[in-house]
């Protein structure tokens, strides 16, 4: 979406405020509104971009950071001098402030309510004898509407799923069982999976680069499989998707998509190809099966989001080291981490600064670094001068991958552990492969679950899937992955079970519902 997602600010049309009968009966002449503004495919590429923009508000105190920090691949880090918020900022202790998740919450569901609006009016639109071009965007709409319910649910448990916009009788839904919510996840995956064509968008210049394909929705339905059984414990993705089906769809990404995985890990980011001496694979390379797009054209207007706003949140706090680009140091990464890639496996040094190593000349101290551990964020961070002409926290240009090929193989190695033994080790083995540089499987490990998942947070580490691959196991294996009791202090960090492994909600949520919405439990 990058060559068009900035063209489209139409977010103000698509909200109504409360008015006089008088306005409400009547359409308005001068401006567009929803009741006017729905009549041609035209209109309807305006509404599915608008949907699609909500992805590009990645930023400070989002999804991507809360779920790392809740993980034991980092602790909250930033300033010594900063907030007491930003203390609480890490593994899982958000306690005082029931804000915090509040951005998670009100980005999700602005974007589910844009899809909602533009699947209702669908059926307005003049669509002459191009019903095909109908279907693709009702499938993109689902499938964003679908992506947003999903993050929505695994960060907060049970949500209000809404497959529609809200009457004023319906401001006060409680929120619905994981059954009820899954379900319509899947639904929505499935049709963007049995309804998009076949298309692989991850070249540049192609004039739907940047949206979602079929291949994306297939592989987001095998994830939503995974952790939907895996937490709750069930046979089947909510009534509506199978195992077998879940097989089928994750294989067809593998064997069909055209995807595959570049030669060099080390080439995936910017930060990590300039400091690895790689050349840089680029936005639009074949791992990149879903990503968010970014670019620098917003010029520091802050009222726009066309330009990356996560990295300078994790990038080096007090300046320019090398080829790293400052930032405000959040998500220290654990010595945990750094220590678990093993010998030769070139994504440790792709994924993670190391200061010390590095020769960085770093003074924590001096820069008022809190938490500092001596590792940082390679994957994402920003480059020296990345923004060219814009603000350097807001106008940085690199987008962030929402699911890259080498997760497919690893869901496939996974649901295929049953089934088909032989396909799930040749999927781990191209994974460790390209980790340790060799074609022929020296680095192979057996396909078990457990080396699987421990292939998935050296693999996926610092792009939001660890929390999310702990708590589907149980709370013991999260609570013996993120307690860090011995190590004292500002380090000193004990997961609390009762909270179920959920986030807490946004407590002015929970005021304005009038009693309809509790809060989760343990917070």
């Amino acid at each position: 979406m990058k060559n068009i997602i900035k063209v489209f600010g139409i977010s103000s049309l698509l909200v109504l405020g409360s008015c006089s009968d008088d306005f409400i009966t009547k359409t308005p002449y001068t401006q567009q509104v929803e009741e006017n503004f729905y009549k041609t495919p035209s209109d309807a590429l305006k509404g599915l971009v608008a949907a699609y923009d909500i992805l590009q508000r990645e930023g400070y105190g989002g999804w991507l950071m809360n779920t790392e920090i809740a993980s034991d691949n980092c602790y909250g880090g930033f300033g010594t001098a900063d907030s007491n918020v930003d203390v609480e900022r890490d593994r899982f202790q958000f306690i005082s402030d029931k804000e915090m998740n509040n951005p998670i919450w009100e980005n999700d569901y602005i974007g589910i309510y844009r899809a909602n609006v533009l699947l209702q009016n669908l059926d307005n639109i003049d669509w002459g004898t191009d019903t095909a071009l109908k279907t693709q965007y009702e499938a993109e709409a689902k499938f964003l509407r679908a992506f947003y319910h999903f993050r929505l649910a695994r960060v907060f448990g049970d949500i209000v799923p809404l497959d529609h916009t809200l009457s004023s009788s319906e401001f006060e839904t409680p929120r619905a069982s994981a059954e009820v919510t899954y379900k319509l996840i899947a639904e929505d995956f499935k049709f963007a999976a049995d309804n998009l064509g076949n298309q692989n968008y991850s070249t540049p210049g192609n004039d739907n680069y940047g949206r979602v394909t079929k291949w994306a929705a297939e592989a987001f339905l095998a994830k939503a499989f995974l952790f939907y059984t895996d937490y709750y414990n069930k046979a089947d993705l909510a009534g509506v998707v199978s195992k077998s089906e879940a097989i089928t769809y994750i294989n067809d990404v593998v064997n069909n998509s055209g995807h595959n995985l570049v030669s060099n890990f080390s080439s995936l980011w910017l930060a990590s190809s300039a400091s690895e001496s790689a050349t840089y694979a680029g936005e639009g390379n074949t791992e990149a099966v879903f990503a968010i797009r970014y670019n620098g054209s917003g010029n520091a207007n802050w009222n726009l989001h066309d330009g990356n706003r996560f990295k300078v949140n994790i990038s080096t706090r007090g300046g320019n080291y090398g080829v790293y680009g400052q930032g405000w140091g959040g998500g220290t990464v654990t010595a945990s981490l750094y220590n678990a890639y093993g010998a030769g496996d070139v994504r440790r040094d792709a994924t993670i600064i190391d200061y010390a190593g590095e020769a960085l000349g770093y003074d924590a101290e001096a820069n008022g670094q809190r938490q500092y551990t001596g590792y940082g964020w390679k994957k994402g961070a920003r480059v020296t001068g990345e923004q060219g002409s814009g603000d350097f926290q807001i106008d940085n240009t690199e987008d962030i991958y929402l699911m890259r090929f080498s997760d497919v193989l690893l869901m496939a190695a996974e649901l295929n552990l049953d089934s088909n033994a032989s396909f799930a080790q040749a999927c781990l083995d191209r994974v460790r492969n390209r980790a340790y540089g060799v074609t022929d499987n020296s680095h192979s490990v057996p396909a078990t679950l457990a080396n699987i998942l421990n292939e998935r947070r050296l693999e996926l580490a610092l792009e939001g899937d660890r929390w999310f691959d702990l708590i589907r196991q149980s709370m013991d294996v999260t609570a013996a992955a993120v307690n860090a009791t011995s190590l004292g202090g500002e380090f000193a960090v004990t997961f609390r079970p009762e909270t179920q492994g959920w986030f807490a909600l946004p407590q002015s949520q929970v005021l304005i519902s009038n009693g309809s919405i509790t809060q989760n439990p343990g917070w």
